[in-house]
């Protein structure tokens, strides 16, 4: 359980995990820092399910239905498309539901001997490292920041209104988002919430 930056052997099996409401720069950034310290790396899609996830009191925008605008299969459809266009193959990785919402159902989704790497941005950040942890789950954390660069939210509020949003994103998640006409489909729930 300790604070890490890359360094060090890398592990068997690694886990990185994200709602990925939409998969922007600096979660592939995340995600092939995790990648880096391990061999396999399962991706795990928090929120699989976003009306059944229960609450979170330190992120309650998780349970919006605005904040949710893709599927389980659409999110993992996108990933996927990310991680090969970066140049992994199939051998490398996974993506499997992950309901960080539900603790007590998470070991039916990652192997215990899982490293589980995170990012820490904020409480919401804080309270997964500590849920993880408790239910004794091996956790790094590969960085720490009070400001994230880029965010889903953002994302989101830029295609609802209209805006560029295209720049945050990589090239194939443009691509899956336009093929599949998702800023519109975000623009119209975002409408809808108001």
């Amino acid at each position: 359980m300790s604070e890490d930056n890359g360094a060090g052997a890398k592990v068997e099996l690694g886990m990185a995990h994200g709602r990925f409401q939409i998969f922007h720069r600096d979660h592939l950034r995340y995600v092939l820092a995790a990648k880096r310290r391990c061999h396999r790396l399962l991706v795990g899609i928090t929120s699989p399910d976003p009306a059944e996830a229960p609450l979170e009191r330190t992120a309650p925008h998780r349970k919006d239905p605005a904040a949710n605008p893709l599927t389980y299969y659409e999110r993992m459809t996108m990933i996927s498309s990310c991680l090969y266009a970066d140049g992994l193959s199939g051998h490398e990785f996974d993506i499997v539901p992950f309901p960080i919402e539900s603790p007590g159902e998470l070991a039916n989704y990652a192997p215990l001997d899982a490293v589980h790497f995170l990012t820490v941005y904020d409480a919401w950040g804080e309270e997964k490292t500590a849920r993880l942890r408790g239910l004794g789950f091996h956790t790094e954390i590969l960085w720490r920041s009070a400001h994230k660069e880029i965010s889903g939210t953002r994302i989101r509020a830029a295609m609802a209104a209209g805006e560029g949003w295209e720049h945050l994103v990589p090239v194939a998640t443009r691509d899956f988002l336009v093929a599949h006409r998702i800023p519109a489909r975000v623009a119209s729930r975002t409408t809808a919430a108001r």
